[in-house]
């Protein structure tokens, strides 16, 4: 944080955000709380964000792409020079921990809501900090920090940890950057694919690789501390459930942990953070094997996604604690009266498809309904119906928090707020989420950071047709939501109903409906609602009825011979975007013959990179796509000819 004395407290009156989404909004939330002036900034495609509908001032920072905007420092500054705001708080992601913008904004005077830049130096980076705790004798997970970063100095390391290795971002966080590397085959292509995503991520390419620890728990302590001198530890979080090497369902506290282990972990990490001054909200994350021994893994030097968690079970709002000791307050409380209260779960809510590798989803969330509040329930999120889901940024829409006496009642809180919420237009984890908390293993807490792996035929069944009931469901939604036809002459006519009366009886109605590229022509009787759902769990915007079936909410549209029709003129073998995104590379030429899994163009997405491959050998017939094209999901992007026999 700036500098400033302790016996001085600083004027803090206004607060620019330097984030946008979920975080940006929850942020603002506790400032307005304490009485400051909120404010927002927005990239061009984000002018109409629900951070900026909620902010009290907005600054247009112009472009789409996070190096076009939310990573532009000097705009930043500008922002909150023009805005009058006297803190910048980075919120999680983008430029959260970079030292350099922690250090301009304090040389231009204002108060950053995170440590301080040499702090951020120290530990920010995943190399200097694996180093700091060597020295502080610090069990370490086997791997290499060095400032060389040549494949040659890679292969050599992960040769002598052994395979599998995991390389990670030295400067980032979040799964990005990070890819498992089963053997020296893979490592070349990986490293480059893990750089590119670091340098679009976090404007820094530098790597590590470590030894990939199978079956670890992921637990982490939440440190605070503030310019007095004062640190404290704030409980832990377990974090084990993981896809893409991302945080899905955090809880704390983490099940089973005794009350030693949780001291020894803490005073280890509050002694990290004093070695190197730190001031302000940290997290100090650790591998724990089955023997209760724990390894440091790496400090995040901001507040974690998963911070709700630790509020809900002391009572505590962190935001308000970093804004307090960004004054020059003191912590309120001391060591031995940090509450510890029940039990509290999180997931995180993504748009994305988890039938497809939980590749991003981009679209219009044509449906956005979130679980009523009540005691123990509380979701943080940055979107609201309308609103548009971007290729450019994180796709997580928000998260679910539920607080219980124990663990169960924690557990089957946020099941029934999961079971509450609707969200249709862009495809989701949400019943994913719903089949990881309701598995039986999950109950009975055996976590690790394998969890969905070793459960996936369960938490991932395949795709199947969807069962008649459903069919028989959707028609009679689709039925009782079409708007009715009026006689202008006699509005009470029955032939101005549109429910298929006609006289001598009820008639049938067939209608053919899609979903999901389904097709199914279904009969009903017009007249028959005992099989309609109730009415909020069936939805119609416009020309699709968005029905919940089984924790998903599925779009269901009539049949349109026209547009299939038009749909089918695809090119033959050609590969698809499977979302919108932008290419970064082009890998094969026109007439080039490649072999089945081979890397064709690598799309990105979310900040986040994907290879499209050939699904079999074969010869690059044509290209339809150039590095730094934007291309729509569903665009031809290669068309591939099987090779002749």
């Amino acid at each position: 944080m700036s500098a400033s004395t302790p016996n001085h407290p600083i004027r803090l009156d206004t607060l620019l955000v330097a984030n946008r989404g979920e975080i940006a909004c929850r942020v603002m939330r506790t400032a307005k709380a304490l009485g400051l002036t909120t404010v927002a900034v927005h990239s061009a495609i984000d002018r109409d964000a629900r951070h900026v509908r909620e902010a009290d001032l907005a600054v247009d920072l112009g472009g789409a792409k996070p190096a076009d905007s939310y990573l532009q420092v000097d705009k930043l500054i500008a922002a909150a020079r023009a805005s009058g705001a006297q803190a910048i708080h980075p919120g999680y992601g983008f430029l959260s921990e970079n030292a350099g913008f922690a250090r301009a904004v304090e040389d231009a005077g204002l108060v950053f809501l995170g440590p301080p830049a040499s702090a951020i130096d120290a530990m920010g980076s995943k190399s200097a900090a694996k180093a700091l705790m060597e020295t502080a004798g610090v069990p370490l997970v086997p791997g290499y920090h060095g400032e060389a970063q040549d494949l040659e100095t890679f292969r050599a390391a992960s040769d002598g940890i052994g395979y599998p290795v995991l390389l990670k971002a030295a400067a980032g966080g979040g799964g990005k950057g990070m890819k498992v590397v089963e053997s020296e085959a893979q490592l070349g292509e990986a490293l480059e694919s893990a750089r590119r995503e670091a340098q679009s991520a976090f404007g820094d390419a530098r790597m590590l690789v470590e030894k990939y620890v199978l079956k670890p728990r992921h637990v982490e302590i939440q440190v605070f501390a503030d310019r007095h001198g004062n640190c404290l530890y704030l409980n832990e979080r377990d974090c084990s459930i993981q896809r893409r090497h991302q945080k899905v369902v955090e809880e704390a506290p983490a099940p089973g942990l005794t009350p030693a282990l949780r001291q020894a972990m803490g005073e280890a990490a509050v002694k990290a953070a004093q070695a190197i001054g730190y001031v302000g909200a940290g997290t100090v994350e650790f591998l724990l094997d089955a023997r209760g021994e724990f390894f440091f893994m790496e400090m995040n030097t901001r507040l974690q996604v998963e911070h709700p968690v630790t509020e809900a079970i002391t009572g505590l709002d962190l935001v308000a604690w970093q804004i307090r000791v960004a004054r020059g307050e003191p912590l309120p409380l001391r060591q031995e009266q940090v509450p510890l209260d029940g039990h509290a779960i999180e997931v995180r809510l993504y748009a994305e498809d988890p039938d497809n590798d939980f590749l991003p989803a981009t679209g219009t969330l044509q449906v956005y309904r979130e679980p009523a509040p009540g005691p123990g329930r509380r979701v943080d999120s940055g979107v609201a119906e309308g609103d548009s889901v971007s290729p450019f940024y994180d796709p997580m829409l928000g998260k679910l928090i539920a607080w219980g006496e124990n663990r169960e009642e924690a557990r089957q809180r946020l099941l029934a707020m999961l079971g509450e919420t609707r969200v249709g237009g862009v495809r989701t984890n949400l019943a994913f989420l719903r089949r990881v908390l309701a598995h039986p293993a999950f109950a009975d807490a055996e976590l690790d950071t394998g969890f969905i792996a070793r459960h996936q035929s369960d938490l991932l069944p395949p795709p199947a047709d969807l069962p008649d009931a459903f069919w028989q469901a959707a028609a009679r939604a689709f039925l009782a939501s079409e708007p009715p036809r009026r006689r202008e002459d006699d509005p009470h006519s029955p032939w101005s109903a549109g429910d298929g009366w006609r006289a001598g009886g009820a008639a049938n109605r067939a209608l053919t409906l899609v979903c999901r590229e389904q097709r199914r022509r279904v009969a009903i009787e017009a007249s028959d609602n005992s099989g309609l759902r109730r009415a909020e769990q069936a939805i119609r915007q416009g020309d699709t009825l968005y029905l919940d079936w089984q924790g998903e909410t599925l779009a269901v549209t009539r049949f349109d011979p026209i547009a299939a029709a038009d749909a089918s003129h695809t090119q033959q073998g050609g590969l698809h975007a499977p979302m919108n995104g932008s290419i970064v590379r082009v890998l094969v030429e026109a007439g080039q013959t490649v072999e089945a899994g081979a890397a064709l163009v690598v799309l990105e997405a979310m900040k986040m990179e994907h290879s499209i491959r050939a699904p079999h050998a074969g010869v690059v017939k044509s290209l339809y796509c150039r590095e730094g094209e934007l291309v729509s999901e569903g665009t031809v992007l290669v068309e591939l000819e099987e090779a002749s026999a």
